[in-house]
């Protein structure tokens, strides 16, 4: 029998919303997939879904069928620009902004589904803090907090990350800043934050680095393209190049944690590499 292979598991959030962090998932998928990883992104703000949108998709199922059982997790999932599927989620749909703790454990789970055919699983959560963000958050390997230019950005990056430390026990983060002026601008943005992360809380966070203020990223939103993909020269496509080449050089975990994980089955077979 095969050893199974690790598969990355990404958390993409920010706190707030208007930071870009659907732009960064998608953007981050395509890139990855450019580098030849087989990648899903899944849209877990469920009730506001909007990766369909971005992408000029139209998806027949999606995640409110897989939790209705009426189908399964490979029948909503659908072939989407730049090389990657979607994982589609529901727009307007209030009982899917609430998730039980038991939906939220089959969703999660549903995925061991298709880990044979997937290395990396992008998950782009909803704004905010609420359980279901937390929820998604704790179920992946690596946490990246998207933060803008914004007051409000680097307190709710920090409300969120401090309440994950808290309640949930982590303490590492990997930050990205979006929509910079200025690489100096981006590292500014991080020094705020682990200004109030290193006097207030237990936690390691990571600088990433940056994506710059483009106006390609607002062309390609109105033609429903990743910026990679419609603009593959400008200077945010590169930029989300070098994030990915950063990702791929990310150690992937292979034990389990003891909680509710993506592919926790899989970790379960795999031999400790520890």
């Amino acid at each position: 029998m095969s050893i199974p292979h690790p598969v990355q598991v990404i958390a993409v959030t920010g706190g707030k919303g208007g930071v870009g962090k659907t732009n960064v998932s998608v953007n981050l998928s395509v890139s990855l997939a450019q580098a030849g990883r087989r990648v899903v992104l899944m849209d877990a703000d469920l009730g506001l879904a909007n990766v369909d949108v971005l992408l000029g998709l139209r998806p027949v199922y999606n995640v409110s069928h897989l939790l209705a059982g009426e189908c399964r997790l490979s029948d909503i999932m659908i072939d989407a620009p730049g090389g990657i599927r979607i994982v589609p989620a529901s727009s307007g749909t209030q009982s899917l902004v609430s998730l039980s703790a038991h939906e939220h454990a089959e969703l999660v789970h549903a995925f061991s589904e298709v880990e044979d055919d997937i290395d990396v699983l992008v998950v782009d959560t909803a704004a905010g803090i609420s359980e279901s963000v937390v929820s998604f958050v704790r179920a992946a390997q690596e946490v990246l907090v998207v933060v803008c230019d914004e007051p409000t950005s680097i307190t709710d990056a920090y409300a969120l990350i401090k309440l994950l430390n808290r309640d949930c026990g982590m303490n590492r983060f990997r930050v990205l800043a979006n929509m910079v002026r200025s690489e100096q601008e981006g590292r500014n943005m991080y020094a705020k934050l682990t200004t109030v992360t290193d006097r207030f809380l237990d936690v390691t966070l990571q600088y990433v680095g940056s994506i710059p203020y483009d106006e390609s990223v607002r062309k390609a939103v109105k033609q429903q393209q990743p910026v990679c993909k419609a603009f593959p020269r400008s200077a945010a496509a590169q930029a989300f190049g070098k994030l990915a080449q950063k990702v791929l050089g990310w150690p992937v975990m292979s034990a389990p944690r003891g909680h509710l994980e993506f592919f926790v089955e899989r970790l379960v077979r795999m031999p400790n590499q520890r």
